[in-house]
C-alpha cells in the first residue's frame, strides 16, 4: 500500500498506551496518529502535556473521546488501550459508526472465541458471540494469514505470548508426553500490573522483594491452553512480580515423549519461526536474559535439555510493553496493512 494509515488510538496515557504512542509517532506508514482521551484528561489538546519527553516527536493531538469523534477522524484503524470493560463498551460504538473501521484491542475483551470462558476468568459479562467470532487473536507468528483481512484483533496477553511462543512449536511437532506434567514459571516487571495505583504496587512494596500472585486464577491461563494447544489439568502456570519496570521471562519446563538431541530441538524451533523476524532462537545451552529485550519487540527463545534427552527447559523472554502489548499491536496492524512486519519496530 502507498498511501498512509490514519490511526486513532485510544487510552495513550497508561503504560502500554504510551509505548503505543512512541511506536506509532515515528512509524513511516501512517499519518500522526490522533490520540483520543476521558475523564481527567479530558482538556488536554496535545499528548506532550501528559509526557513532556515526546516533545520534538511531531504532532500528537488529542481529542475528546467519542465513537463519533472516531469516526468523524477518518482513521483506518483504532488501537483501544483500554481496561476490559471499556473495550467492551467501545468495539460496538464503533463498528455501528464506522463498519469499515478495523480495531486492535489491547485489553482481554475479545481474546476467547466462547463468551462462558471470558465471562469465568474476567467475571464480567463477554461480548456477543458474533463479535467473539469475528476476531482474530492476534499472535503474527501463529495467525499472519488471518490478520490481512481482520476487522477486529485481539491482541494476546504478555504473559500468554511468552508462553505460547515457547511452547507451540513443541506441542504441534507432538513432542510433549503431556500425561507427565508441564511447568510455567513465569515473572514480570511491575508495568504489566498497569498504571492505576494499587498497594501492592507500591514502591516500598516491590523494591527489594519477590513474590508470587494470581496462582490457579490469572487471566492469560484459558489463552494459553487455546493456543499452545495443552488441555488445563496438563499444565501449570504461576506468576511472579519482579521488582524491575519491565520485561518477561517464562522458564518452561517439560518431559518430551522421546529422547532428543540438542540439534533436534534447535532445529526444530529454528524450522518453525524461520520466517518470523520478531522472533529470536538462541543456540542450545545458551538462554535469554531480560536486558537483550527491553525496549523492542523481539521474543528471544533459549532452551536447556538434560543429559537423557527427555527433560527439556525452555525459556522464552520478552518486553511485557513491547511484544507483550503495543509492540506487538503494531505488528499486528503491520500484517493487516501490508506493510513489513518490522516496520515502526526496527
Amino acid at each position: 500500500m502507498s498511501d498512509k494509515t490514519k490511526v486513532a488510538v485510544v487510552g495513550a496515557t497508561g503504560y502500554a498506551g504510551f509505548e503505543l504512542a512512541r511506536l506509532l509517532l515515528r512509524h513511516p506508514q501512517i499519518e500522526k496518529p490522533i490520540f483520543f482521551v476521558r475523564g481527567e484528561h479530558a482538556n488536554v489538546r496535545c499528548l506532550t502535556e501528559i509526557f513532556p519527553q515526546l516533545r520534538g516527536w511531531g504532532e500528537a493531538r488529542c481529542m475528546p473521546l467519542s465513537a463519533e469523534a472516531i469516526a468523524k477522524s477518518g482513521a483506518n484503524v483504532v488501537f483501544l488501550s483500554t481496561p476490559h470493560e471499556a473495550s467492551l463498551e467501545l468495539v460496538p460504538e464503533l463498528l455501528a459508526e464506522n463498519p469499515k473501521l478495523r480495531v486492535v484491542d489491547l485489553s482481554g475483551a475479545l481474546r476467547f472465541r466462547e463468551p462462558q470462558t471470558f465471562a469465568e476468568w474476567y467475571k464480567l459479562a463477554p461480548a456477543n458471540q458474533g463479535t467473539l467470532s469475528e476476531a482474530v487473536y492476534g499472535l503474527p507468528e501463529l495467525y499472519a494469514d488471518a490478520l490481512p483481512k481482520a476487522r477486529l484483533v485481539a491482541n494476546p496477553g504478555c504473559y500468554a505470548t511468552s508462553v505460547i511462543l515457547g511452547l507451540r512449536p513443541l506441542v504441534e511437532a507432538g513432542w510433549i508426553n503431556s500425561s507427565r506434567g508441564v511447568v510455567c514459571d513465569c515473572k514480570s516487571g511491575v508495568s504489566g500490573a498497569g498504571k492505576e495505583p494499587k498497594r501492592e504496587t507500591h514502591f516500598v512494596e516491590v523494591n527489594e522483594n519477590f513474590r508470587a500472585y494470581g496462582l490457579f486464577t490469572h487471566r492469560h491461563t484459558p489463552e494459553i491452553a487455546e493456543h499452545a494447544g495443552i488441555a488445563l489439568d496438563d499444565f501449570i502456570f504461576t506468576t511472579h512480580l519482579l521488582p524491575v519496570e519491565r520485561g518477561i521471562l517464562s522458564t518452561l519446563h517439560v518431559w518430551l515423549a522421546q529422547p532428543r538431541t540438542t540439534d533436534e530441538i534447535e532445529s526444530l524451533y529454528r524450522h518453525f519461526y524461520a520466517e518470523r523476524r520478531m522472533v529470536r532462537i538462541l543456540p542450545g545451552g545458551r538462554l535469554p536474559e531480560l536486558q537483550h529485550v527491553t525496549h523492542t519487540n523481539f521474543c528471544d527463545i533459549g532452551f536447556a535439555l538434560d543429559p537423557s534427552g527427555e527433560r527439556l527447559v525452555i525459556l522464552s523472554c520478552l518486553d511485557n510493553l513491547g511484544k507483550g502489548a503495543a509492540g506487538q499491536a503494531v505488528q499486528n496492524m503491520n500484517e493487516m496493512f501490508g506493510y513489513p512486519e518490522t516496520a515502526g519496530l526496527l
